[in-house]
């Protein structure tokens, strides 16, 4: 193979995967947040709940009603805080913890992703299965009823 260049030298391997190591953590790739696991969304109710934390009050709020370790909070939240979950206030001692994103937009973007990969994006599919699993109250029907009644109205 007279004339061409062979790329597969370490020198090179290194160089690519250098430079690919910035392309990959970059904003654009970072654009969906990343789908918090179920021990991650225990963390964030407490944060939904009561605000900013400190790793300690995470760990006494959520052993009030399942017994879970100091480090095992302290590594979720560390996680959490490179999956882009949480951030952390390291200018303050202890550390405070909070929620990058509110309830609301995580419930969206759950919803989003479950809407999308269970229903083919329909939401007819997803509001009929919902009521079908789970009796409502007469409450939540009237609720549901009336959300329904002024979103039709705002289409005419």
């Amino acid at each position: 193979m007279a004339g061409t260049t062979v790329w597969s030298s370490p020198a090179m391997t290194k160089i690519f995967v250098d430079s690919d190591e910035g392309f990959r953590h970059t904003d654009a790739m970072a654009s969906k947040p990343p789908r918090p696991t179920e021990a991650e969304l225990s963390i964030l109710r407490v944060f939904w709940d009561r605000g900013a934390q400190s790793v300690r009050e995470v760990h006494h709020t959520l052993n009030q009603s399942k017994p879970t370790g100091y480090t095992t909070v302290l590594k979720l939240l560390q996680i959490m805080t490179e999956k882009g979950l949480v951030q952390r206030d390291e200018t303050k001692r202890p550390q405070i913890y909070v929620p990058r994103l509110s309830q609301q937009q995580t419930q969206r973007q759950l919803l989003g992703d479950l809407l999308q990969r269970a229903f083919g994006g329909s939401v007819k599919a997803l509001v009929l299965q919902a009521i079908a699993s789970k009796k409502s109250s007469p409450a939540e029907l009237e609720a549901i009823e009336q959300f329904l009644d002024r979103f039709e109205g705002e289409k005419k």
